[in-house]
């Protein structure tokens, strides 16, 4: 993934949802909170943990299902229950400072959040948000976890 680079990203829970779906559109979990930003997957690109690359989409609203061409400007380092599980941080521009507080806080708070399910439902590994990277660091550091025809694999 590369800066400037078109992505197309498939939304799944559209900004201000509750309800977050797996790829096959499964429920996974519902949220206390309303997602500050549309959340969904890059279609065709698996992440380290088996599932579609996360991607945050800001910006206004998008419909669920729909394919949203974006742009990568940053990724956020996640691990889920032992598994590298990053999301790419897209949008139409690059990201104010206030998006990108909210995009860390958020992904701080969702970590606990799915630490907790992940415990409710016997996995085990840790679930942390180490929080913004910069697009520059994803070659080095997130690619070899991500499988798929995004990523040269």
């Amino acid at each position: 993934m590369k800066p400037n680079e078109p992505l197309t990203v498939r939304i799944e829970t559209p900004r201000g949802g509750f309800i977050k779906r797996r790829a096959d559109g499964r429920i996974d979990y519902i949220s206390p909170l309303p997602s500050p930003f549309n959340y969904g997957c890059v279609p065709g690109v698996l992440a380290g943990d088996g599932d579609p690359l996360d991607a945050v989409v800001l910006g206004s609203r998008k419909a669920a299902g729909r394919h949203v061409e974006t742009q990568a400007w940053a990724w956020i380092d996640f691990e889920d229950a032992g598994q590298p599980d990053p999301k790419v941080v897209c949008g139409s521009s690059a990201p104010t400072q206030a998006e990108r507080a909210t995009v860390v806080r958020f992904f701080q708070l969702y970590a606990v959040l799915k630490g907790l399910l992940n415990r409710a439902r016997g996995k085990r590994g840790p679930t942390v948000s180490r929080g913004w990277k910069e697009l520059s660091s994803w070659e080095t550091e997130a690619a070899q976890d991500v499988r798929g025809s995004r990523t040269g694999a």
